[in-house]
């Protein structure tokens, strides 16, 4: 099918130019030689260099072995904020965490410390009630309790309590 106007086999003019200024390129190739950083920051500065060379996204990806899309990305990133900001991750969606690590490691080791009496081992409810009686979080469920501990590979007070060795 011929559709006027459209060159088949010839590359798409890239949309987000990638000009790097001398202070950028020594940056980054100084970044790169080092090779110090998160492999994800290494690997979002060679396709900065790269493409600042006038190379095709999918020359650049294919070359390190990553989706073309995620070259055209970074494109779009420099281009709209930056060096820094195609550098770096942005925040992942989520959740912040219901307990802190003083929190966490208070709820552990009473799951390693022996069950109430007439109890033979901790459920998770018992956990999350003993919690929230004590004081250390206002509020937490049986389920952020189990999560935690299965995290943590904690056991709820039997007789062999406490971190698996694995």
């Amino acid at each position: 099918m011929n559709i006027p106007g459209i060159f088949w086999g010839m590359p798409r003019q890239k949309q987000y130019e990638v000009h790097l200024t001398s202070e950028e390129q020594a940056s980054l190739q100084q970044l790169t030689k080092k090779g110090q950083a998160q492999a994800r920051t290494l690997t979002r500065a060679h396709i900065l260099l790269l493409a600042s060379q006038d190379k095709q996204d999918r020359a650049v990806a294919a070359a390190l072995s990553v989706h073309p899309a995620t070259v055209g990305n970074i494109r779009k990133r420099f281009a709209q904020a930056g060096l820094s900001a195609a550098l770096k991750e942005r925040p992942r969606p989520g959740r912040q965490a219901k307990l802190d690590g003083k929190q966490e490691a208070f709820m552990i080791a009473l799951a390693c410390s022996d069950p109430p009496r007439g109890r033979e081992h901790w459920t998770m409810q018992l956990l999350a009630d003993r919690l929230v009686t004590m004081g250390v979080v206002a509020a937490i469920s049986d389920e952020t309790v189990r999560r935690v501990l299965k995290k943590t590979r904690s056991s709820r007070g039997r007789k062999s309590s406490g971190v698996s060795a694995r």
